[in-house]
C-alpha cells in the first residue's frame, strides 16, 4: 500500500513591503511521504516570497513534469517556476526553456558544492536565478511545522523575518545568477 501526503494547513500573512504586497492566505500542503519538514518550510517561505493571485504549488515531488511551484498567465504560458532542493541541470535546463523565469531555492549545508558543480552547466540559462538559504535559517523553519500553523512573514529591504508562537527566524539567503 502507498504511503499518503500528510496534510498541512497554514494561515500565512504576509507584509511585503519591497513589492507593496499585504495578503493573508489560507493554504493547504501536503507533504509528500518523503519529503522532509525544512523542504515543505522551505516550500512555504517561497510562496511567501513570490505570492501572487497566480502563485500555486504543484505537484513537486508526485511529478517530474510540475514544479514545487508555479505561475500562469491567463493564456497557460508559465512566468515563474520554483524548484525547491538541488535538482540537475536537464531539469533545470527543461523548466528555462519552459518558464518566463525560474527560481531553485537550494537549503542545505551542501548548497555550495552543489552550486559548484552545476553553474557552468546552466551558465545560459539567463531566466535562473538561484538562492541559497543558510542551513541555520532552514533548520530554525522547521520548528515552525505543525499540521495547523499561524505564520506571519515580513519582507523589507530584501530581508525575511518568519514569525510563528511569538518566534522569529531571520531568513539569510544567497542569490546567484549565472
Amino acid at each position: 500500500m502507498a504511503l499518503k501526503a500528510t496534510i498541512f494547513k497554514a494561515d500565512l500573512q504576509i507584509a511585503d513591503m519591497d513589492r507593496h504586497y499585504y495578503q493573508e492566505h489560507a493554504l493547504t500542503l501536503a507533504r509528500h511521504p518523503s519529503e522532509t519538514d525544512e523542504r515543505m518550510m522551505v516550500r512555504l517561505l517561497a510562496f511567501a516570497r513570490h505570492a501572487s493571485a497566480a502563485l500555486v504549488f504543484g505537484k513537486g515531488l508526485s511529478d517530474a513534469e510540475e514544479p514545487d511551484l508555479w505561475a500562469k498567465d491567463l493564456t497557460g504560458a508559465i512566468d515563474l517556476w520554483i524548484e525547491v532542493g538541488q535538482p540537475d541541470e536537464k531539469r533545470i535546463l527543461k523548466a528555462c526553456g519552459r518558464a518566463a523565469q525560474v527560481v531553485v531555492y537550494s537549503y542545505s549545508s551542501t548548497s555550495h558544492i552543489w552550486w559548484n558543480q552545476i553553474s557552468s552547466k546552466v551558465a545560459r540559462a539567463r531566466n535562473l536565478t538561484v538562492i541559497n538559504i543558510a542551513a541555520a535559517s532552514s533548520e530554525a523553519l522547521t520548528g515552525f511545522a505543525q499540521r495547523s500553523m499561524q505564520l506571519q512573514c515580513t519582507i523589507q529591504d530584501a530581508q525575511i523575518w518568519l514569525s510563528a508562537n511569538g518566534q522569529t527566524v531571520e531568513v539569510e539567503l544567497s542569490v546567484s545568477n549565472p
